[in-house]
């Protein structure tokens, strides 16, 4: 099957929606005439055209050109996808359980609709029959847009912020992993030099919101693996954070503590000594097949192990990460994997689907020979969670998600993550340190936005340093003058 768009200035929404159903169909610019097994999407000066051939059979659909957007009308683009969807939705039998929703925010849109005034009806109306959503998913997106509603309260207060600071080191690289990230064997010598310039980037960061006259809301540290650091360099990067800032007033200081095979008893402790009250422990699966398929150098043993120090060393609020549909896992083991992380009873469990990002291992190396289970069976399992007391909070969908479906955080009551909250709705702004971080300056309601982004790569951020602190000046100016929309390198 290959899919073939012509006529738009961009195909996106159209591809989006047809490897809903097709997932490894090829996008080729240049249909010749007698094309076979193919989906053929068009806009002709006269009118909408949708086409699908395969095994010799057809089917197509036609659609008058749609009325002007300012005429209350969609755009051809939308039209085209929609009017393709419909046509592919009745020739495969399939129905994707987000219908023709192509946005990653879908809680964000609920709000949005809500700030501006829909009634209820209008916002089910336009999940339920303008983009086909399922029941289910839409239920599960408002309880989370009804649930998060106080969060967001605290979080868009004027001038709120969050601190993100990156660590860009791992033990191993994940197959399944995009992220710029450096391998600590074979550049351990980075990473002081790394920790020293990020330790003063955090400097730079209180100097320019206490300029802007900003408060700090919420901190995270993320990665990469922050715990790929050493006790001392946490020390180090932990001890300029709390110097920095009154941690007796964020609401939370998550670090992610992800991985077994370089998280220890002194690191923990060290986490908790320095402030923390969240930290991520991130099995992904329990199956010790699994985990070596992926390029993890950890047990499944060391996972509990792991958690039992946590636990140890006072950490009370733990989130787990788990993911639907990695290479090699059935729909039974990753079942095993949620029971067992409902087990350890941690306060937050995350569920991912598998997303196949271009630059990862399984993309570039191994797509032929992958056997990707049936994730949406594996969702179904989440019913475990709400039995056992968790509830969703957040949930966030990615490009090329399996079975185009959703990343769900899970948590007992009074343990949302605010983090994961504000940075998915985008109501506050957001200041990242860090190589390949993007410091978000949000203001008047959100009505004005600025990016600022850091250097992608380790090195780079080391060696152009000095850049990295003159841009930070660009968040007080932000709040003085509207600068335009974006600063890049």
């Amino acid at each position: 099957m290959k899919i073939y768009i012509t006529g738009l200035p961009s195909g996106y929404e159209v591809e989006h929606l047809v490897r809903l159903f097709y997932p490894m169909a090829p996008l080729t610019l240049t249909p010749p005439e007698d094309a076979e097994d193919c989906v053929w999407a068009e806009k002709m000066p006269d009118g909408l055209h949708a086409l699908v051939r395969q095994g010799g059979r057809s089917a197509e659909r036609h659609a008058p050109l749609p009325a002007p957007v300012e005429q209350g009308g969609e755009t051809p683009e939308f039209s085209l996808a929609s009017l393709t969807y419909d046509l592919l939705r009745q020739w495969t039998g399939l129905r994707p359980p987000w219908g023709k929703m192509t946005g990653v925010r879908p809680v964000r849109l609920i709000h949005d609709k809500r700030a501006a005034g829909w009634t209820e009806a209008e916002i089910d109306r336009f999940f339920l029959e303008r983009f086909d959503c399922s029941q289910q998913k839409y239920t599960m997106a408002k309880a989370i847009a009804d649930l998060q509603e106080p969060i967001l309260k605290v979080g868009s207060e004027p001038k709120t912020y969050s601190l993100y600071i990156g660590i860009p080191f791992c033990p191993s690289r994940c197959s399944y992993c995009s992220f710029v990230s450096c391998n600590l064997d074979r550049d351990r010598k980075m990473v002081q030099p790394y920790v020293d310039c990020l330790c003063r980037e955090v400097e730079e960061i209180r100097i320019q919101a206490d300029k802007a006259g900003l408060t700090l809301c919420s901190i995270y540290i993320g990665g990469g693996t922050p715990t790929s650091l050493s006790a001392d360099q946490l020390r180090q990067l932990m001890g300029t954070v709390r110097a920095n800032f009154d941690l007796s007033k964020v609401v939370e200081y998550t670090v992610e503590a992800g991985r077994p095979d370089c998280t220890d008893a002194e690191k923990l402790a060290v986490i908790r000594e320095y402030g923390a009250t969240r930290i991520s422990i991130n099995p992904q699966t329990f199956s010790d097949e699994v985990l070596a398929g992926i390029g993890r150098k950890h047990s499944a043993q060391d996972i509990l192990d792991c958690y039992a120090e946590a636990r140890k060393a006072g950490h009370d609020d733990i989130n787990m990460d788990l993911i639907a549909g990695l290479p090699g896992d059935t729909v039974e083991s990753f079942e095993r994997s949620l029971r067992q992380a409902i087990a350890l009873d941690p306060e937050n469990i995350t569920v991912h689907t598998l997303t196949l990002k271009r630059a990862s291992r399984i993309v570039m190396e191994d797509q032929s020979t992958n056997d990707y289970a049936d994730v949406a069976a594996m969702l179904e399992k989440c019913r475990l969670l709400a039995e056992a007391g968790y509830r969703p909070y957040y949930l966030y969908r990615q490009k090329n998600t399996l079975q185009n479906l959703e990343n769900v955080g899970w948590c007992k009551p009074g343990h949302e993550g605010y983090y994961n909250i504000y940075i998915m709705e985008e109501v506050q702004t957001i200041l990242s340190a860090g190589a390949g971080g993007s410091t978000k300056l949000v203001a008047d309601g959100g009505k004005r936005m600025q990016r600022i982004f850091n250097f992608k790569y380790p090195n780079e951020y080391i060696q152009r340093f000095a850049e990295v602190l003159e841009r930070k000046k660009g968040v007080a100016d932000f709040y003085d003058h509207d600068l335009g929309t974006e600063t890049s390198g």
